[in-house]
């Protein structure tokens, strides 16, 4: 994994609290678990790029 980015992310009380509850259930912190969540997503939506597949999404902006 390349470098990591970070940005703010507001949740109602709510989320925040059932995302606590399932990190604590997979022995994950917060953030790790947020990561684990976007990144199945995006694999299951077929928009990151495996060793042997190429990505569905196109890099819109590459200045970063």
């Amino acid at each position: 994994m390349g470098k990591k980015k970070s940005f703010v992310l507001r949740l109602d009380e709510k989320s925040y609290e059932a995302l606590v509850l399932w990190a604590n259930d997979e022995f994950r912190s917060v953030n790790g678990q947020l990561e684990w969540i976007i990144h199945n997503q995006l694999r299951k939506a077929g928009r990151l790029k495996t060793k042997n597949e190429k990505s569905n999404f196109t890099d819109i902006d590459k200045r970063e």
